[in-house]
């Protein structure tokens, strides 16, 4: 097994470095996870914090003990309407993000929101078609692509050294917080679909999912999701806010080596060469399997705060012109893997994908043919399937949806950040 020991160093490819000329930012919403943006872009070269903006009048006084300088607001509209500001951060609910996203960027400024990008693929998409037609950066939220053990994974995978991926198991579970406008899957979820999605640089094709509403009736809090991928990978992931003790465990197995990463350990990376090989027989009907344990590695990782470079990668987009690192279509793809499992949970039968380029015209819950592979294992019945639909791209200069149009008549004007979601 050779596994590089050379450190993934983030900080170089994320850049940041703007002093003389940082991008002018608001910060929307100031409920969990809201005043850590604030202190990163306070403390970011390439970030002029100009605003502060919340609907709680309170939070926005503790906000200004800490940070005096930035200008605060309870309206929306004081945003919007400041040239002066260029880009508009949004860490409000996820109903929320759809409009204030689709008005910040009409408004011509650049966008990052908070994970999941929308409410729905077609809401996120929509906020990803009008960003390019403005020529402006919309960044989603999804923190983990940006941390340095991730990265060393993606590096471990593209070098080749963990082989053909087999199979991807994930456990994200911990004792809360239960959200009242949110199940686990959207509170959880979205990071280890977009710690997947990254890796494997595949969406997947079907998707099946259990769960079990234990608290609050209609809420589900423990899921247990299915994915199964083109390539023939399969994926596992496990959610929870009801655990005794806080896991963020990934196991991958692959045909050369494999990897656990744990979150929360001091050696999050540890690569084993392990395995299992069938040498050819040497009588016939003889088979014997291989099976190898070999060395663990631990290679060394940088140490950089996700939230830091994930910022900084948003200003450099932004004065570079270039695309930021967590595109707007992976989390449009994200937003689907969601869908597909709410469409699993309430028909109780596995859901397939179309990719993501299938701007077909089907309904969500319509029979259809699945386009089952051969020769994949499944984790459940071949039960008959849902088909969802790609979300439908508009092309440059398309006109808005009556949706859309109707959203642009009724933007808040006040940021509600009264909750927050989950990053563990």
């Amino acid at each position: 097994m050779s596994v590089s020991i050379r450190p993934t160093e983030p900080s170089d490819a994320f850049g940041g470095e703007f002093a003389d000329d940082p991008v002018r930012v608001a910060v929307v919403g100031l409920g969990y996870w809201g005043p850590n943006l604030v202190r990163n872009l306070q403390a970011l070269p390439g970030a002029d914090l100009q605003m502060i903006c919340d609907q709680n009048a309170q939070r926005l006084d503790q906000i200004t003990r800490r940070y005096p300088t930035s200008r605060t607001t309870v309206d929306y509209a004081d945003v919007l309407e400041d040239d002066g500001i260029e880009a508009v951060v949004i860490a409000t609910p996820i109903g929320t993000h759809y409009r204030l996203a689709d008005a910040a960027l009409r408004a011509g400024k650049h966008v990052f929101v908070e994970k999941p990008l929308a409410a729905s693929s077609a809401d996120a998409q929509a906020l990803a078609d009008t960003a390019a037609e403005g020529g402006l950066v919309l960044l989603p939220g999804h923190t983990f692509l940006y941390s340095p053990p991730v990265l060393k994974i993606r590096d471990l995978i593209r070098e080749g050294a963990l082989g053909d991926i087999y199979f991807v198991s994930t456990s994200r579970v911990n004792l809360g917080l239960h959200q009242t406008d949110a199940s686990v899957v959207w509170d959880l979820g979205p990071h280890d679909f977009s710690i997947l999605q990254f890796w494997l640089e595949e969406t997947p094709t079907m998707v099946s999912a259990i769960s079990r509403n234990c608290i609050m009736p209609g809420t589900p809090d423990v899921m247990f999701i299915n994915l199964e991928y083109a390539s023939e990978t399969i994926a596992q992931v496990e959610l929870s806010w009801l655990a005794p003790s806080k896991l963020r465990r990934t196991t991958i197995v692959g045909s050369e080596a494999m990897v656990v990463y744990d979150d929360t350990s001091n050696e999050p990376v540890r690569v084993f060469d392990s395995g299992v090989s069938l040498p050819d027989p040497e009588s016939f009907g003889e088979y014997r399997l291989s099976y190898r344990t070999g060395d663990i590695v631990s290679p060394r990782i940088s140490v950089a705060e996700p939230l830091a470079l994930e910022l900084a990668d948003f200003c450099t987009a932004i004065r570079t012109a270039r695309a930021p690192h967590c595109t707007p279509q992976l989390g449009v793809e994200v937003v689907r893997v969601i869908e597909a499992v709410d469409a699993s949970l309430a028909t109780g039968e596995r859901v397939a994908l179309a990719p993501a380029d299938d701007a077909a015209a089907e309904s969500v819950g319509a029979p259809g043919d699945a386009g089952r592979r051969d020769g994949v294992a499944h984790a459940v019945p071949p039960l008959r399937e849902v088909r969802i639909p790609a979300p439908e791209r508009r092309g440059v200069g398309h006109r808005a949806t009556a949706r859309q149009a109707d959203a642009d008549r009724d933007v808040p004007l006040r940021a509600d950040a009264s909750k927050g979601h989950s990053h563990g």
